[in-house]
């Protein structure tokens, strides 16, 4: 059980994603940093108020009943900006290497296996000794019976030697 739990933990996922929540929260804080002081006066400026939320409409007497749209603005920036930047650091990146991987694993075929090797040099020999009984079954039912010495005459390096001369004997008797 704690093998497993240990493979799970090794595998890879769970550390990635671990990295993206700490890298997220760290660059949340920065977005949110712009936005509130680069957007959010920006809003209140174009909205032609003071308050630096923006645009903020009360409903009734009480502060808890006002709409507040500059911090909806500013909630929607800040999830635009961290999903682009998420997107275009991290994820497109990702998928081109995992495009470029993917690409040449299929560019080169598989090895074949040792009994792959194995059954096609069988097969090359049944296939090789069958087209040599069939070829020498040709040559005799062509030809019809010959001698040894006709049958190989045409081959090379077989048939009769040729006639060397005598050899001087150079042996001497015990005579002479």
């Amino acid at each position: 059980m704690i093998k497993g739990f240990k493979d799970f933990l090794m595998r890879g996922n769970v550390i990635d994603l671990a990295v993206a929540v700490v890298i997220g929260a760290a660059f949340g804080s920065i977005v949110t940093a712009f936005t509130n002081n680069l957007i959010n006066p920006l809003v209140a400026l174009v909205g032609g108020m003071e308050n630096p939320v923006g645009f903020a409409v009360q409903l009734g007497a009480s502060p808890k009943t006002t709409m507040d749209f500059g911090a909806l603005v500013t909630a929607v920036m800040n999830f635009v900006i961290i999903a682009a930047v998420i997107y275009f650091v991290f994820v497109l990146p990702m998928n081109k290497i995992k495009e470029r991987r993917e690409r040449g694993q299929e560019a080169g075929p598989s090895e074949p296996t040792d009994v792959e090797l194995l059954k096609e040099i069988r097969d090359l020999m049944v296939a090789q000794a069958s087209q040599g009984n069939q070829g020498a079954q040709r040559t005799s039912a062509q030809s019809g019976p010959q001698s040894a010495p006709q049958q190989y005459a045409n081959q090379p390096g077989t048939g009769p030697r040729p006639a060397q001369p005598p050899r001087p004997n150079t042996q001497q008797h015990p005579r002479g």
